[in-house]
């Protein structure tokens, strides 16, 4: 049941897509039905669990199986503060380590034990220490300088 609450939002999004296309289409207004429609399917996509790509697990990481992991960024989709991190990094968000706890349940379990048994995200781990939620100029500081 779970993984299907870690897609309930997107399914909502995509149903109202679909509503609105009836809506409009019915009155005979596709162009406000499929950019209605367009929006509401990014936004879908967005806080989607496939958003994000590929990413290397926890595990892998923690381990230091390649190098020294650096910025790791615990995430979830559709979480606002996770957006604007990704938004106000910019290009340098590609330096940091990404990890969708939804995808890795040992990063979940991370993020609970750092955070009082909470998912809080963004949860970060930076060369001081692991930061709950840190502001995203930080973390760019951090990633432009490592």
């Amino acid at each position: 049941m779970k993984p299907l609450l870690h897609w309930s939002n997107a399914i909502v999004l995509a149903a109202v897509a679909g509503m609105m296309l009836v809506v409009y289409g019915s009155r005979g207004e596709w162009v406000q039905a499929l950019v209605v429609a367009a929006i509401l399917l990014a936004a879908a996509w967005f806080v989607s669990p496939v958003f994000g790509g590929r990413q290397k697990p926890w595990s892998a990481l923690r381990r230091g199986q390649d190098h020294e992991p650096g910025v790791v960024i615990f995430w979830r989709p559709g979480c606002v503060y996770c957006i604007r991190m990704m938004a106000t990094l910019g290009r340098t968000r590609r330096k940091a380590q990404w990890v969708n706890i939804w995808r890795d349940a040992e990063a979940a379990a991370f993020v609970r034990e750092h955070n009082d048994g909470n998912e809080t995200v963004p949860t970060v781990i930076l060369r001081d220490g692991v930061v709950t939620n840190p502001d995203p100029e930080a973390v760019r500081r951090e990633l432009v300088r490592g």
